[in-house]
């Protein structure tokens, strides 16, 4: 049997039924957004597992690089990057697979911008991507292993919480994530 680490997060689904009525506010000047053609699976890795480290983003650690691969080919399926100087500052995936909703299903910054006020315009970026695709909605969740300012910053955006759920998760120790003591069971 597999050792792991078990985890106890409360889940927030939010939902967005139009788009925001302003305009999203411009990335700062050095700032640019690339929707990746044929994201390959390491660079994919090294941006879930860079933004991802500080907050248990542990689900696409377990999948087999052909699994990744497959999940990557999905024309429904988008990976943008955001640079700042040439390099990645952060990252978003978009999924309209399976319903008429796009689903948000990551967003975050590499930890060297955390902080820096990028975060509301890369997400008004993201949101504005969403509803480009002809979307009827848009949907994402966040939990309380996040950051903290993710929740608040949903909302800001025009997301409303829909519903909350306590879940229990069992993270594979192999995986190596730091696991803050906030979300120990």
């Amino acid at each position: 049997m597999e050792s792991v680490v078990r985890v106890a997060v409360t889940v927030t689904f939010l939902r967005m039924d139009r788009p925001p009525g302003d305009q999203a506010p411009a990335l700062p000047l050095g700032y640019q957004i690339v929707r990746a053609t044929n994201p390959s699976v390491a660079f994919y890795r090294y941006l879930y597992n860079t933004v991802g480290a500080d907050y248990v983003w542990w689900l696409r650690r377990t999948l087999s690089d052909r699994e990744l691969a497959d999940l990557l080919a999905e024309r429904e399926v988008s990976i943008h990057t955001l640079y700042q100087g040439g390099e990645p500052a952060g990252f978003f995936e978009l999924d309209g697979r399976n319903w008429s909703d796009m689903n948000l299903s990551y967003f975050g910054l590499m930890p060297r911008v955390v902080g820096s006020g990028i975060g509301y315009r890369f997400l008004r970026q993201a949101i504005d991507a969403a509803w480009a695709s002809g979307a009827k909605g848009v949907t994402v969740n966040t939990c309380t292993a996040d950051h903290p300012r993710a929740l608040p910053t949903y909302i800001r955006s025009g997301f409303r919480p829909v519903r909350q759920a306590r879940e229990l998760w069992s993270v594979p120790t192999r995986l190596g994530l730091r696991i803050p003591a906030h979300v120990r069971a």
